[in-house]
């Protein structure tokens, strides 16, 4: 009996065609959990006022770095900060297309009539800023390590930049060093932003005065 060649191509091509429909069905299904799966892991041990989060390099200035593909590196700001905000009032992002250099001013956070001027963990030219961000700057306290993000900055100096950083233990000891720092800030240390002795009230730097306010801005946040 004839094999009818045409009827035979048909078919392999219509099992190919439901092979590709069930492959991208698939890849669609995957990715969400591929995304939760990659995304930086915040992590607060116990008894430890301040989470830090897995995959992450942290400057000195508290904010954070993170490698993406190429030369690119996703920036933001750390759990230390966010926590000292509460809810801000709005975040000044740089343009896109503008040069930031790792150890200078990058950002700004305002908190009532306060400012908080931030810097950069990394050299490089802003190539994406988080749109989300600048319409609701409250996404950048609640998940600061995650959607909260501020920059995607194209580094071509990123893995030097990347090793002035901290990370693993060296960031772990750094944050307990900050936390140290802090109960010994003067004019009667945090006074009612620790209630009963315990961790800071989330958005504690309202509660400081104006002078506890500059010093805070000046030794953590290496704001001149």
């Amino acid at each position: 009996m004839p094999v009818d060649i045409y009827a035979t191509k048909g078919v392999e091509y219509l099992l190919v065609i439901v092979y590709l429909i069930l492959l991208v069905a698939a890849a669609r299904l995957l990715s969400p959990r591929l995304a939760r799966a990659t995304r930086p892991r915040a992590r607060r041990r116990r008894g430890a006022w301040f989470a830090l989060a897995d995959g992450l390099r942290f400057h000195q200035g508290h904010s954070w770095a993170a490698e993406g593909e190429g030369d690119v590196v996703t920036v933001g700001l750390d759990d230390f900060a966010a926590q000292l905000v509460g809810t801000p009032d709005a975040i000044a992002l740089p343009a896109v297309g503008e040069a930031v250099r790792q150890g200078e001013r990058a950002w700004r956070v305002r908190v009532g009539d306060r400012e908080l001027a931030m810097v950069s963990p990394v050299d490089g030219r802003v190539v994406a800023v988080n749109e989300e961000v600048l319409a609701t700057p409250q996404r950048a306290m609640d998940d600061p390590y995650g959607r909260g993000w501020l920059l995607k900055v194209a580094s071509p100096a990123r893995r030097t930049a990347l090793r002035n950083l901290l990370g693993g233990e060296l960031a772990k000891a750094w944050m307990r060093q900050t936390v140290e720092r802090l109960r010994g800030l003067p004019a009667g240390g945090l006074g009612e932003v620790l209630p009963d002795g315990g961790t800071p009230v989330r958005g504690f730097g309202r509660a400081l005065g104006p002078e506890a306010w500059e010093l805070v801005a000046r030794e953590f946040f290496l704001s001149d």
